[in-house]
């Protein structure tokens, strides 16, 4: 027990890091499971048990009838910047936390 807890977790620690943070972008850029797994709700609330759309869902299902040049294309265009711009920060900070504890536990 004192093995795995002290040894082989910490050792281990960066790739579960890295697994999960992983998983989590791809829940935030995966599109047509997580609409039909979410219920595609455009309906706002703060009840987690309610359907909601996520950014990638919204702008697969509005993309087609935004009328081209208009300002709901415009605004699904910034919420793919949006998106962009999260995954990047997500990924970017889950890498260097992923550095740091490879170099905090290469001793072991």
């Amino acid at each position: 027990w004192e093995t795995a807890t002290r040894i082989v977790l910490p050792s281990a620690s960066p790739g579960i890091f890295s697994a999960v943070m992983i998983g989590f972008g791809r829940a935030v850029g995966e599109t047509m499971i997580v609409l039909m797994a979410t219920g595609n709700t455009p309906i706002l609330s703060f009840s987690p048990f309610n359907g909601m759309r996520t950014l990638s869902a919204n702008i697969a299902v509005e993309i087609p009838e935004a009328p081209y040049q208009g300002t709901l294309y415009r605004v699904l265009f910034l919420a793919a910047t949006l998106l962009f711009i999260l995954t990047f920060i997500v990924n970017t900070v889950a890498e260097l936390v992923r550095q740091r504890l490879r170099k905090k536990y290469a001793e072991l």
